[in-house]
């Protein structure tokens, strides 16, 4: 195989992953639990950015529900930005990630 032909199309596919990675710094999910009580943004690379509570999910007698409401919106998030960046990161890669012929990929 050519070295030089190899190493080139490794550059290109590094430039396609970064370009590929902000874009996913730019984009936002969302995510929501208890019936949209609570809202939870997040970037496409699974950054927080806010986390929005209704005041009726507030009950100081019932703190662990709230608790579990932020969690669960939280984790959803999270789920929805690694999804996305799955998907972005198989899209910059031909052949995905695991079409680089990598041991362990």
């Amino acid at each position: 195989m050519d070295m030089q032909k190899l190493m080139q199309q490794a550059q290109q596919m590094q430039a396609q992953v970064a370009a590929a990675q902000e874009s996913l710094a730019k984009e936002i999910v969302e995510a929501s639990s208890g019936g949209g009580m609570v809202v939870v943004q997040a970037t496409g690379a699974g950054e927080i950015r806010s986390i929005k509570i209704d005041a009726e999910a507030v009950d100081t007698d019932d703190i662990e529900l709230l608790e579990d409401m932020v969690l669960a919106a939280v984790s959803e998030a999270q789920r929805q930005a690694t999804e996305l960046a799955n998907s972005r990161m198989n899209s910059a890669v031909p052949g995905g990630l695991g079409g680089l012929g990598l041991p362990g990929m």
